[in-house]
């Protein structure tokens, strides 16, 4: 069973930086792609950000230029680097793996990220 564990959450001020860490449970090689999504409360959850097996990346145009996503094979780990955070930043972000081949999407449990003005 795939496990996916979300850490780095936190409260920060607007304008500031944040890091989210995802932890698979296996090698992160056996992804076609990984990526972060996110959820406010009464809003549909939205990807923000993805990266392929490859390192190609993409993002959300709502985080364009302040957001990055990284990986490291070695720790299993994708990143989500924050920048210039914003209130409406503020969700519970989520990451998941894809298995393209197999139809098959995991996710972790959530992280509450919460930026203040």
């Amino acid at each position: 069973q795939v496990q996916l564990v979300e850490s780095g959450g936190d409260l920060v001020q607007a304008g500031g930086s944040l890091r989210l860490s995802c932890a698979a449970s296996g090698s992160i090689f056996s992804f076609d792609a990984m990526g972060w999504s996110r959820q406010a409360p009464g809003k549909q959850r939205e990807s923000v950000a993805a990266i392929t097996s490859g390192g190609s990346t993409s993002y959300a145009d709502s985080v364009k230029g302040r957001f990055s996503i990284s990986r490291d094979n070695a720790k299993n780990t994708v990143y989500l680097q924050m920048a210039s955070l914003k209130p409406e930043d503020t969700a519970v972000y989520y990451c998941n793996a894809v298995r393209a081949g197999l139809g098959m999407t995991y996710w972790g449990q959530g992280i509450q990220v919460t930026v203040s003005s």
